[in-house]
């Protein structure tokens, strides 16, 4: 089993929380370190810049997820793409506890970011008001 952890829309109660076949661990968390993290282009996309010590902490939930759903996940994130997510190795705080934890989590090159369509950036927490600003790709694509 992986643990990951996510920050926007496939969290609980979010957008593609449908494609997260995980089980919920338990607690609050935030990144251990700081991360740039924006809404970009017209689906409003949840960008977190994988340019540690800048930026928020991030706020999120920590799923167990099999092979297959950590495919699935790969798969949504577009990781094998040029333009797509990079699944990287973090830490992460439960909030209560203190207790660390090593995560799998998505996020961007920092190089994807220049030129990129900017609409927010996001203090550290991706929240349903976000949610409602985004647009699948297959809702863009239509």
């Amino acid at each position: 089993m992986h643990k990951v952890f996510v920050f926007g829309t496939l969290k609980e109660g979010f957008p593609n929380y449908k494609t997260n076949k995980g089980l919920r661990y338990p607690g609050e968390f935030k990144t251990q370190y700081r991360y740039p993290f924006y809404l970009v282009g017209e689906r409003h996309s949840p960008w977190l810049i994988l340019n540690k010590g800048h930026g928020y902490q991030v706020s999120g939930q920590v799923f167990m997820v099999d092979d297959a759903a950590l495919a699935e996940m790969d798969s949504l994130e577009r990781i094998h793409e040029v333009d797509g997510y990079r699944r990287i190795e973090i830490n992460v705080i439960e909030q209560n506890t203190g207790e660390e934890v090593n995560v799998y989590a998505y996020g961007k090159p920092l190089d994807q970011l220049y030129g990129a369509d900017i609409q927010c950036e996001v203090a550290g927490e991706y929240t349903l008001s976000h949610a409602h600003l985004y647009r699948s790709r297959v809702a863009v694509a239509s």
